[in-house]
């Protein structure tokens, strides 16, 4: 769909994209390979024109969390290494492995599953690598009863299936106690000397994107830089951590302008009221496109290079703003709610701590019906 016909949409700004990743390349050491995070559609911003942008930049492979996202990343002709770091549902360990994606294993039946359906393929082998939980809690093996389980994985081993790497997840590097991420490295650190291979002959992986920035020693083989690249600050607070390039900007436009008089209410509840003749624009996206229903009365957006408020709640397809400070505003003009517009700028960590939230569930939260565009230069 054009822009010029739309009524909202999502921009991907591609160079802001690549400068986010030359930026993780920039904080590891020379070497380590990068597996950028591409999963819930390119955190909200399109698969496609995510791993189109990246694929150029020749990261090791891509992530993903579902077997279907990889099998999408694969109808795009990538044929590096895909990742799945999740566990491998049983419904859909055929497709995994027509895709020769590699899987992560939290379990030795997944294990199994895999081994039969590289059994049942044929071919070159099929990877897998081994997910260890250090503190996570979610999925992998537990660190602690790796005695029981490495060499469990090694009776399953055969020519088949290859093991081919070993990952942990830090779950607070985002915060300012590093305790936490110390502990769980040394977890995982414990975990390797005591796997029936060697860990040299595997791909060893634990960083996130606030991990990779902040503790660069802990880059081990690869890393996984996921919300960094698509513009959200990682670690918001966090002394010493670099902030991204903005990569995507939500836009929509004025679908209605009107002078209102003292005392009328706007949106359910009727949770704003005039208190005096004001001029307020009804703008094309609501929470059906992903935009909060809690920012109403609380954020603002950009018209005409100005921020004004958005008043009242915001209803499933629009939201209304004030345009009393922007007494030129028209119909069809574009509503910037995150980007930068006549040189300002509303971040995504702006606008998810409006509603206190972080910029992943802000950004993967866009809805289906916005059109997804690719920008550069």
């Amino acid at each position: 769909m054009p822009i010029a016909e739309a009524r909202a949409w999502v921009e991907l700004d591609a160079g802001a994209l690549r400068a986010n990743y030359d930026t993780i390349r920039r904080s590891v050491v020379k070497g380590t390979a990068i597996i950028p995070m591409v999963k819930a559609d390119g955190y909200g911003l399109g698969l496609e024109l995510a791993v189109r942008t990246l694929e150029p930049l020749e990261p090791w492979g891509f992530g993903v969390a579902t077997v279907r996202e990889g099998e999408a990343v694969r109808r795009l002709g990538v044929t590096r290494p895909v990742l799945l770091i999740t566990p491998l549902p049983m419904g859909e360990v055929q497709l995994a492995a027509r895709c020769r994606l590699t899987v992560g294993i939290s379990s030795m039946d997944a294990l199994d599953a895999w081994v039969g359906a590289a059994d049942r393929l044929g071919g070159e082998a099929l990877d897998f690598h081994v997910e260890v939980d250090t503190g996570m809690g979610r999925t992998g093996l537990d660190w602690r009863e790796v005695g029981d389980w490495g060499p469990a994985v090694m009776s399953r081993l055969g020519p088949g299936v290859r093991w081919s790497g070993c990952f942990t997840h830090f779950h607070s590097s985002d915060l300012p106690d590093e305790r936490p991420g110390m502990a769980q490295w040394e977890r995982f650190q414990q975990t390797l000397v005591q796997l029936p291979v060697p860990a040299t002959d595997l791909m060893v992986h634990a960083s996130n994107s606030a991990a990779i920035l902040r503790w660069p020693r802990f880059g081990a083989d690869a890393v996984r830089p996921g919300i960094f690249l698509y513009g959200g600050h990682p670690a918001p607070g966090v002394e010493g951590v670099p902030a991204p390039v903005g990569v995507a900007a939500v836009r929509s436009r004025l679908l209605l302008v009107r002078q209102k008089l003292p005392d009328s209410t706007v949106g359910y509840a009727a949770t704003y009221t005039a208190r005096s003749p004001e001029r307020w624009g009804t703008v094309g996206i609501g929470y059906a496109d992903g935009i909060r229903r809690a920012v109403g009365n609380v954020a603002s957006v950009l018209v005409r290079g100005r921020r004004v408020p958005v008043i009242g709640r915001v209803s499933m397809d629009s939201l209304t703003v004030s345009l009393q400070d922007v007494p030129d505003a028209k119909v069809g003009d574009v509503v910037t709610l995150i980007g930068e517009a006549g040189g300002q700028r509303i971040t995504v960590d702006e606008f998810a701590s409006w509603v206190g939230t972080i910029s992943n569930e802000i950004l993967t939260g866009l809805g289906d019906r916005l059109p997804r565009v690719k920008r550069d230069g």
